[in-house]
């Protein structure tokens, strides 16, 4: 029922990239932390119409992944989400994928790798943006 009220404020209410970020880094990412079976849902919203509701799905796990946390489901995501043509949806999962990198470096990298030759380069340079320099040097080189 909460988790269906947040889909509803995200589709109603939200309408650019803050509030979006905000409310779903603080509240829609600490209810997946308690809630975890609700990544299901985060998935579903992938498929969404609404640039919002697509961000969200990413940009939910934020805090999570930076704890180490979901990695196979922000791989899933981020699958999901890899030639969306919307580069607030692009940013937003790049940003998970940056965050998860923190915890989970060389698997981040190797995602990217294996990758790179079709996420866009916005994705792309938020994902490996607090990687080491030789590691972004690989991950940029066409």
């Amino acid at each position: 029922k909460d988790f269906a009220l947040f889909e509803k404020w995200i589709n109603e209410y939200i309408n650019n990239w803050a509030s979006c970020d905000t409310f779903c880094n603080h509240t829609v990412g600490k209810f997946v932390e308690m809630y975890p079976e609700y990544i299901s849902k985060l998935k579903e919203w992938t498929k969404s119409s609404n640039r919002w509701v697509k961000r969200a799905s990413a940009v939910s796990l934020i805090i999570p992944a930076r704890n180490g946390m979901f990695l196979k489901d922000i791989f899933e995501i981020a699958d999901s989400l890899l030639l969306d043509k919307d580069d607030m949806v692009q940013k937003g999962y790049g940003w998970m994928l940056k965050a998860a990198s923190q915890a989970h470096e060389k698997e981040v990298f190797d995602y990217v790798m294996s990758k790179k030759n079709v996420m866009p380069r916005t994705s792309l340079r938020y994902a490996i943006e607090k990687m080491p320099k030789d590691l972004k040097e690989k991950a940029m080189a066409k």
